[in-house]
């Protein structure tokens, strides 16, 4: 069965929420009826008058005075329907939205880290933000509207051709025409082309401005403006060149469509005068084409609406295509039935892994034939070159992705053979680059172990080295992180992700340079943290001062995706391989320093 997309996917995604959808679309339709009754209203008493001729007088004022009040009370009855038909609407759009933006979240949690690695921030910001924000908006407003016009304007014609078909027909096929020049405009091919080109060029916008605002400090410093950030600067010239290119594919057609529209009265007034002109005693004529003259007019308004429909459709289309593209993204594989390792030894066994970079038309192997096992209760240090292939080892632990080739086992069980939160359960990451939550630091220590009491948490900090560094901000564990609160150096946040570490303890640790920010008076905190931290657990610790690792109980060299040497620190250096030669240029350069002589002035 094909896809559904556009507007009929829109109402599949909107579930159970149609009733409400249906609702407002139905008081919708009893509002536009009863705000029609004024032109009745009008026709009813501008009869009266033209039927007593010249004596006005003579007209029977009562009869107008209720008509009168009938008119206000079908305006302001209609008003409340409208009112509660944009309740409805209203809610059933909110409820959707939370909805998608919570379906899409749990969603890209599942999918592995690869997807976000070809996909912008700028492009998933734009995806959960601004196009779920338009299915909002339409749902909420534009429904409601629709229905209150496609009514309006249908009645309104039937209305007209029971009164008089010939006017009727020459108002109706001015719209028409109308209708045919937008639509062969809003909805051909080349509008569709023209509307995914301007979404890509947000999404490129989105990313280029979120890149150039991380990193103001580069542009800063080198005295870059906008127009030397290239990328931003390319991607904001391409956004004005398609817009304006738009504008001029379009702007021919929209005036004269709305040009017809002013005029509509321009096509049937000289019908109703030449069928005046063959009776002009007529006075049931005159008054019906007086009444058109009063009603045509009013028509134009429902139908600029109406004007508006195939855009917004397209619009909504291109927006559900592309949140129907992240959802339509194969979740990690999860196992109907999880299992659970005794042990928390870690073994690679026969590792072979890829990045995928079909955008280039080609995978980049990462590791290949890796081998290993880590133990309990041991250190396990992964070193190499730069691009060896270190993070890539640890982050296919807890599965940021799958391997190609082989299996990685917690305790003798595959880890593709556990669940996502039980895998998780069991591994805890200190990355070098860390991230804090926009939130309060007892918060952000929580997310280690979200049901911990307060005890718990205190405690994990002062193990962690950093509880008097809290109580020494603001408001303590209640002051507030990032935007509107304080700013931490890296060592600071380092340290905070210790302590989230060690409040979630689990059994499995990786350390990716966890004291790569710490300053040396504070290196010494660190490490006292991190022997607390790792003690009679599975450490696997990411290398870039070998200083870090001479203790290590075993050594992981690695170079282009291949182990090359294993052993402890002082085997390898007897074995006079690649870590011997790390280890020298490693001291060569911790001896090294920066010396400068006197200028004479």
């Amino acid at each position: 069965m094909a896809r559904k997309n556009g507007l009929s996917r829109l109402f599949e995604i909107a579930g159970e929420k149609q009733c409400l959808l249906f609702l407002s679309g139905l008081l919708a339709a009893i509002s536009a009826l009863l705000m029609l009754v004024p032109y009745l209203s009008v026709y009813v008493i501008l009869a009266e008058l033209l039927s007593k001729g010249v004596d006005p007088s003579a007209a029977d004022g009562d009869l107008m005075i209720r008509w009168g009040l009938i008119a206000f009370s079908g305006l302001l009855v209609g008003m409340v329907f409208l009112y509660a038909s944009s309740m409805a609407s209203h809610i059933a759009a909110f409820r959707i939205l939370y909805g998608i933006r919570v379906n899409l979240a749990q969603h890209i949690g599942k999918l592995h880290l690869g997807y976000l690695t070809k996909t912008s921030v700028g492009a998933v910001k734009k995806t959960v933000e601004q196009n779920v924000e338009k299915i909002e908006q339409f749902i909420a407003h534009q429904i409601p509207d629709l229905v209150n016009v496609a009514v309006t304007v249908v009645v309104m014609f039937l209305a007209m051709f029971r009164l008089e078909g010939w006017m009727a027909l020459a108002g109706m096929i001015s719209i028409l025409a109308g209708f045919a020049l937008q639509a062969s405009m809003m909805m051909g091919g080349r509008a569709k082309e023209s509307v995914k080109a301007y979404y890509d060029s947000l999404e490129r916008i989105n990313a280029s401005a979120i890149q150039y605002v991380q990193g103001m400090p580069a542009v800063k410093i080198f005295g870059h403006t906008v127009h030397s950030f290239r990328r931003f600067h390319g991607d904001l010239i391409r956004y004005q060149d398609l817009v304006t290119n738009w504008t001029d594919q379009f702007q021919n057609g929209f005036v004269l469509f709305k040009t017809i529209l002013a005029s509509l009265l321009g096509f049937v007034l000289p019908v109703g005068v030449l069928l005046l002109s063959g009776d002009p005693q007529n006075v049931s004529l005159a008054i019906v084409v007086l009444f058109f003259v009063i009603m045509v007019p009013g028509t134009a308004t429902p139908i600029y609406k109406l004007m508006y429909l195939s855009s917004m459709i397209s619009d909504i289309s291109e927006g559900v295509d592309r949140i129907d593209a992240t959802f339509s993204q194969a979740p990690m594989h999860e196992p109907e039935k999880s299992r659970y390792p005794q042990r928390h030894n870690v073994a690679f066994d026969h590792v072979d892994f890829s990045y995928d970079t079909s955008e280039e038309g080609a995978r980049k192997m990462a590791l290949s034939d890796v081998s290993f096992v880590a133990e309990q209760g041991q250190i396990t240090a992964l070193v190499g070159p730069s691009g060896s292939g270190k993070s890539t080892t640890a982050n296919l632990i807890p599965r940021f992705w799958d391997v190609t080739e082989g299996s990685i086992l917690i305790g003798g069980v595959d880890v593709r053979e556990m669940r996502s939160e039980d895998l998780m359960n069991q591994v805890s990451f200190v990355f070098q680059d860390n991230f804090l939550f926009h939130d309060t630091v007892y918060n952000n220590l929580l997310v280690g172990k979200p049901e911990a009491t307060r005890e718990e948490v205190i405690a994990a900090a002062k193990a962690a080295q950093c509880h008097t560094l809290i109580e020494a901000l603001a408001k303590g564990y209640e002051t507030l992180i990032s935007e509107g609160g304080v700013y931490l150096s890296g060592g600071e946040t380092q340290r905070l992700t210790v302590a989230r570490a060690m409040l979630k303890n689990a059994p499995i640790l990786v350390l990716d340079e966890a004291t790569a920010f710490a300053d040396p008076e504070n290196e010494h905190n660190m490490q006292q943290a991190l022997s607390e931290l790792i003690r009679d657990k599975t450490v696997i610790l990411i290398a870039h001062r070998l200083s870090t690792i001479r203790n290590a109980d075993k050594i992981i060299v690695l170079d282009q995706g291949r182990i090359r040497e294993t052993g402890t620190h002082d085997s390898l250096l007897e074995r006079n391989g690649l870590y011997r030669r790390m280890w020298e240029i490693y001291t060569d350069t911790s001896s090294w320093s920066l010396a400068g002589s006197e200028v004479s002035q």
